[in-house]
């Protein structure tokens, strides 16, 4: 004789129904272990391909920061070297315009200007023919005051420096316009 047979028929029913709600209930949490083992290989590869984005954005932002960095420190530099080309014109022509000033000064170069009409009959006291030790034939010339030859001499170099201070403007604008435009 089996043991299911000593246990009367009201509890056989509850020992198969016991049975069947383990059975149902082990199976329920394999389910549930299987279920949980899929989502987390999903939510691992997913997390493993997120990381992987982002790490693949960090690395184009750094070459990105980096090549901006190479492109600035390149326009500094053709800056700085426009800066100091601008700054050598300027010290040469303010050279020259001192070398200039100094020859007038010392009576060492006179500054003459062209007549625009020259009277032939009138009360001019202007010769007409050339002078002994005179070089220059055709028009007629007149020597400046060397206080006026001065002050011509700096109108002439304040021009200068703002014709090469404005160049040097132009030079840096068109290189900041290129830069903008790569």
């Amino acid at each position: 004789m089996r043991l299911f047979d000593l246990i009367p028929a009201q509890f056989r029913i509850a020992v198969v129904g016991g049975l069947l709600l383990m059975v149902a209930a082990g199976s329920a949490a394999l389910a549930w272990t299987a279920q949980d083992w899929r989502y987390g290989r999903v939510l691992e590869r997913q997390a493993r391909l997120q990381a992987d984005t982002l790490n693949e954005i960090s690395k184009a932002s750094a070459d990105l920061q980096r090549i901006e960095q190479e492109k600035r420190l390149a326009l500094e530099l053709r800056l700085q070297n426009k800066d100091e080309t601008h700054h050598k014109e300027l010290t040469d022509e303010q050279t020259k315009q001192a070398r200039l000033r100094d020859r007038l000064a010392t009576a060492d170069l006179r500054l003459s200007a062209v007549l625009a009409a020259t009277e032939t009959t009138g009360n001019c006291a202007m010769p007409t023919t050339p002078a002994s030790g005179r070089v220059v034939h055709g028009t007629t010339r007149a020597q400046l005051d060397p206080a006026h030859a001065q002050r011509i001499i700096g109108i002439t170099d304040a021009g200068d420096q703002g014709l090469i201070a404005l160049k040097a403007c132009q030079a840096y604008v068109t290189t900041i316009s290129l830069r903008h435009h790569e």
